[in-house]
């Protein structure tokens, strides 16, 4: 009963100043709703990369092959190199798939238009592997070898369709130096961070065709799919124990899903505190505010402080009410700034093309926090309340 009384007394008091109670509010929603918005966006868009490599599968592992040598490469044969590069790759044990390609960016011109792209020069399993999916056409065929045939990325095709070219199949692009004849457009998928390029923004060719673009392309990238149950460990000392062998001058670098998820998480960790960290600071501001509007409301209502002092209210009883007023203040500023906080995090998820997902974590924080601004920066004022003389406050006007 005496903390209903507390509450009621204490809505009472906020609604007779809506417009100083509204702008204390104010000041606490914005802070709430800051930290919210930022760490519910964080996880959003940890949480949108992480799908990406879970559409994949854990199960992938990719392979970059570096020359370390300054000269070791110039007498070697470019052919040569990149059939030994796939003999190792399709021989290796828990492999289940592999498909080595390389990646130029030659200049990319139609009909006088030139465009921005990446080319990959790929063997068909990388289909298999990317699980990547056609609109019109087919893939790139082991049988192609250098034929001059290529297949379009989802934006690509779009930039081609805004100039004019609607039926793609057996148009003609040119290269470099070379025109290749279209045989496929790619369905748009998502880009993520275990593939080097964005497929969508891509040209596919045939691998040994991209080796005949220019001097610098190699095929020295690989995409493994391993076996079902298998321990990436071991197959990493097998991938580099054969590489080795082959090439003594190139040092090998791996990349997995599961390592890259790993470590998203531990930078999502790291983000967040960082987001709460800044998020925190327009919190505080509310709460200052908050103990402004709470210092002039004592100062407004001394006589009204005298009074209930000279009927028996004792000193804990004033201060108790005005920190009840203050925590009533910013719990409800944090409630309207949680909502506020998740309308916002809704919102970037739909510009961004992001699933939503409602995390409760933040909600219990935001929440609580705002509580213990109440809490902290209503206590001070209401301190003072408490320690006023009640005979100079029967006095005041």
């Amino acid at each position: 009963m005496f903390i209903k009384t507390h509450l009621r007394e204490s809505l009472q008091n906020l609604l007779s100043a809506k417009l100083r109670s509204f702008l204390a509010i104010l000041g606490v929603l914005v802070g709430t709703a800051s930290v919210v918005a930022l760490v519910s966006g964080g996880q959003l868009a940890t949480e949108h990369a992480l799908a990406q490599f879970r559409e994949l599968g854990t199960d992938l592992l990719a392979v970059t092959l570096q020359d370390m040598s300054r000269d070791g490469s110039k007498d070697v044969d470019k052919e040569t190199e990149s059939e030994n590069v796939t003999k190792v790759a399709n021989h290796l044990k828990n492999v289940e798939l592999s498909a080595p390609y390389a990646i130029d960016f030659s200049a990319i011109n139609y009909d006088g238009h030139q465009l921005r792209g990446n080319i990959v020069g790929a063997t068909e399993t990388l289909q298999k592997i990317l699980k990547l999916k056609l609109t019109q056409g087919r893939f790139i065929s082991d049988l192609d070898q250098k034929e001059s045939y290529c297949v379009l990325g989802d934006s690509i095709y779009k930039k081609l369709v805004s100039m004019g070219m609607f039926d793609v199949l057996g148009e003609h692009i040119r290269i470099g130096d070379r025109f290749f004849t279209v045989i496929g457009v790619l369905q748009k998928t998502n880009e993520n961070m275990f593939f080097l390029v964005d497929v969508n923004n891509s040209i596919v060719i045939p691998a040994f065709a991209a080796l005949a673009l220019n001097n610098y392309v190699t095929l020295n990238n690989v995409v493994f799919k391993i076996k079902a149950d298998q321990d990436v460990n071991p197959i990493k000392d097998s991938i580099t124990s054969a590489f080795a062998d082959s090439f003594p001058t190139k040092k090998i670098f791996f990349r997995s899903p599961q390592e890259i998820i790993n470590g998203m998480k531990k930078q999502n960790e790291t983000f967040t505190l960082l987001l709460g960290f800044i998020g925190s600071i327009a919190l505080i501001v509310g709460g200052i505010g908050v103990m402004n509007i709470m210092l002039v409301s004592v100062v407004e209502r001394r006589r009204e402080i005298g009074v209930r002092m000279a009927v028996g209210a004792k000193r804990r009883d004033i201060q108790l009410m005005f920190l009840t007023e203050a925590v009533v203040l910013t719990l409800f500023g944090g409630l309207m700034g949680v909502m506020t906080g998740e309308v916002v995090a809704w919102m970037v998820a739909l510009i961004s093309q992001w699933k939503f997902h409602l995390y409760i974590l933040p909600l219990i924080v935001g929440f609580f926090v705002s509580a213990l601004v109440g809490i902290f920066f209503g206590f001070y004022p209401a301190r003072k309340a408490s320690l006023l003389d009640p005979i100079e406050t029967l006095r005041s006007e």
